[in-house]
């Protein structure tokens, strides 16, 4: 973290040198960290750094951080409360795994001292599953992307061999463009469409109809930094103008928070608002921005986003991510999309009469960010402003869930885990009800695991028992 803010520090080119301008340094930030999971790990970034930042702050759990972080720290610079501020991250997690697997005691890597707190924290957080998600052993992304990526299938009348390949060419471009990034963790990722979406030895299936390539990548070491000033403070500094890239607008707001209770698990009613108020704020369409990163942990959270936002995923003028994504160029936890926005930078900086979009997502498709920002040749249409439009979303119908009691009604949609062997082990499915409640359920029988992996069961007939259970 350390090593990558300072970098960050010398890409500004300040005419006071990188030395004064840490010192000039208000506020130290840290996306929260999942492979070291200290309080404050900015305070302690900035004593590697040798300074002394009169505030530290730090986001909660969630892939939206840095858009949220973004916002606030850009919203105080607009209110005149601060003048400089550095947001770091990183993560170990490929060294955390290889430590744990070897047997070593993580207890003696680096502490902080229990009374150490941020002096703010940005976002709230809360348990992503309700009763229902729980009963049904709902506990993890790798559960209920799958299910949206069906829904998306479902709501679109496809067969799953055109879903497939939707999704395998998706992620194709992203491999293409992760094959352009020095900073990628694939240094050769195949963009083959059949490599990607064909289970293979070194493409195991993980979820129905998931293959290990088209998951995020967690298992990476990476870090990367942004510095943000006030246009007064970028001057004193002497940062040369073709080194400024304007913040325009962010958005944040979370969908109904529990997957099982959204109206329709292919749409996302937050993405829509957050995307129409940013960009309504910067006063420009989605067409008109040049450079576009859509948050990428997995195919269907690609494909619902560019629903929302009217993307053309295929569209050869403009691809749907600057990095190459959360599989090919690496998914680190909560700071994937730092590294995002730190791509952005560059890509306008080239590009400097040109917009920039980075979208955000944490948890389940749950809580969402939105970040536009331009060039240096852009002049902001309007001060900078965060828009909240969580009024929005919670306007927006949700259902009940059909839990605790037994009912009926036809699959909506559904996945499967499969194990090592590539054997599905256990399989889910989801199914509305007459009335309109959401049932939700589980089997590890494998007369049922057969008819959901097997068959093409959206439609079909099934009985949900209300205490996590799902025969057909």
């Amino acid at each position: 973290m350390a090593a990558v803010a300072r970098s960050a520090v010398d890409d500004t080119e300040a005419g006071i040198g990188s030395d004064e301008l840490l010192r000039r340094v208000e506020v130290a930030a840290s996306i929260d960290l999942f492979s070291w999971p200290v309080a404050d790990p900015a305070a302690e970034m900035a004593r590697e750094l040798g300074i002394a930042p009169r505030a530290t702050a730090r986001t909660a759990r969630g892939g939206n951080g840095p858009v949220a972080l973004l916002g606030d720290l850009s919203s105080r610079i607009a209110g005149g409360e601060l003048d400089v501020a550095l947001i770091s991250f990183g993560e170990a997690f490929s060294a955390f795994k290889k430590a744990m697997a070897g047997g070593d005691d993580t207890a003696t890597w680096p502490q902080q001292d229990a009374q150490v707190a941020p002096t703010w924290s940005v976002g709230a957080d809360r348990d992503p599953s309700n009763a229902a998600e729980l009963a049904a052993g709902m506990l993890a992304p790798v559960f209920f992307y799958p299910l949206f990526e069906h829904a998306l299938r479902g709501a679109a009348g496809r067969s799953r061999a055109e879903q497939a390949d939707i999704a395998a060419r998706l992620w194709a471009r992203f491999a293409e463009v992760a094959r352009t990034n020095p900073h990628a963790w694939a240094e050769d990722p195949p963009t083959d469409p059949a490599a990607l979406g064909t289970p293979s030895a070194d493409n195991r299936l993980v979820s129905d109809p998931y293959p290990k390539l088209l998951n995020a990548n967690i298992a990476v070491d990476q870090a990367a930094a942004l510095v943000l000033m006030s246009a007064a403070a970028a001057e004193s500094a002497g940062v040369p103008r073709d080194r400024w890239v304007p913040v325009h607008a962010t958005a944040g707001a979370a969908d109904h928070w529990y997957a099982t209770e959204r109206w329709s698990l292919d749409r996302s009613p937050a993405i829509a608002a957050c995307g129409a108020a940013a960009l309504g704020h910067a006063g420009v369409a989605l067409d008109e921005v040049a450079h576009l990163d859509l948050y990428s942990c997995f195919p269907s959270a690609v494909q619902v986003a560019a629903g929302e936002l009217g993307v053309d995923l295929l569209d050869p003028g403009r691809a749907p991510t600057v990095t190459g994504g959360l599989t090919f160029a690496g998914g680190p936890a909560n700071g994937y999309v730092l590294h995002a926005l730190a791509t952005l930078v560059g890509r306008l900086r080239e590009d400097p009469e040109a917009l920039g979009v980075s979208t955000a997502v944490g948890w389940y498709l749950t809580k969402h960010g939105f970040a536009v920002l331009g060039g240096p040749a852009t002049e902001p249409g309007a001060p900078f402003a965060h828009h909240d439009v969580q009024a929005v979303v919670d306007a927006t119908p949700r259902r009940d869930t059909a839990h605790g009691e037994m009912v009926s009604a036809p699959v909506e949609t559904h996945t499967a885990l499969f194990d090592h062997t590539g054997t599905p082990t256990i399989a889910f499915a989801t199914g509305l009800t007459a009335d309109g409640r959401r049932a939700v359920g589980k089997s590890q029988e494998p007369e049922v695991i057969a008819a959901l992996v097997e068959t093409d069961p959206i439609g079909a007939p099934a009985r949900f028992d209300g205490a996590g259970g799902v025969t057909l």
